[in-house]
């Protein structure tokens, strides 16, 4: 099962500006699911399937003017199939913003999604709570769509944003962040797995493949053949749950490091006029 708590995180050291023009600390909304021995999904508070912790960390970003829940069929596979993953709202960005959201924010997001770890990292070390020893301090990934895709990028790649802690990154059509330099995929740097819908208009595949090709090894890229730019991980069968397989055995090989999981992914990824897996290892 799935339990679900939603925090308000205040990062007092960083400001968010709005479209309103109104401005103040950061405040970040962050949606936690984990897992739990409860039978169901998002049940509040349920108690922790602690038995079996620690839990890799995954962090989700969402796309633009939208919020997590439009990923909650996503977000709940990785949590059932045993990791804690965190989706922060990102103040500005989000469908509710004050004044509407703003896409002139999107460079402040890779430092929410580094200090939403941070957060939750000191939570899993107290003695208390749900989320006390629940978390793995070494094994941590992102992940994102579209706007939160560029986000994770930048944790996982970028010379500025960088969060070494990120051990793998989960990319669903994002890009380089706009008008940022200094990616750097240097050897050494987090595994890789990138989706892409051959048919999105919004990122173009070129954007994908570009920075993919760029990327040291290990790396994956799954294209979605004929899907565009949200369907295939919101609500469109069968490539949400292809997306939902292929990702979970990704992250199971790196951040559980489990290489059995990492030799299911051709026959999960490669399916026939639905999508196909580049595998480079």
């Amino acid at each position: 099962g799935v339990g679900l708590q939603i925090v308000r995180y205040v990062d007092a050291s960083r400001t968010a500006t709005y479209a309103d023009g109104e401005s103040g600390p950061r405040q970040i909304v962050t949606e936690i699911r984990y897992p739990t021995l409860a039978d169901g999904v998002d049940i509040p508070y349920a108690a922790p399937a602690r038995g079996f912790a620690p839990f890799p960390l995954l962090i989700f970003g969402h796309g633009f003017a939208v919020t997590p829940a439009l990923y909650s069929r996503l977000l709940q596979s990785w949590a059932s199939a045993g990791f804690v993953v965190a989706a922060p709202v990102f103040p500005v960005e989000n469908a509710d913003a004050p004044g509407g959201p703003d896409e002139a924010d999107l460079t402040n997001q890779p430092g929410d999604m580094s200090f939403v770890i941070t957060k939750l990292l000191a939570a899993s070390a107290s003695s208390s709570g749900t989320f006390a020893g629940l978390i793995s301090p070494t094994e941590i990934a992102v992940s994102g769509q579209s706007d939160g895709g560029d986000t994770a990028l930048a944790v996982a790649y970028n010379a500025t944003y960088r969060d070494p802690r990120v051990k793998a990154a989960v990319i669903l059509s994002g890009e380089e962040m706009p008008g940022v330099g200094g990616f750097t995929f240097a050897p050494g740097s987090p595994a890789l797995l990138a989706t892409q819908g051959t048919d999105d208009t919004i990122n173009l595949p070129a954007r994908t493949e570009e920075f993919f090709a760029r990327a040291q090894r290990p790396k994956y890229l799954l294209r979605l053949l004929g899907a565009e730019h949200l369907p295939p991980y919101s609500q469109q069968e069968p490539q949400l749950s292809i997306v939902a397989r292929v990702s979970t055995e990704f992250l199971r090989g790196y951040l559980e490091h489990t290489p059995a999981d990492l030799l299911r992914l051709p026959a999960l990824g490669n399916v026939p006029e639905v999508s196909s897996l580049t595998s480079q290892p």
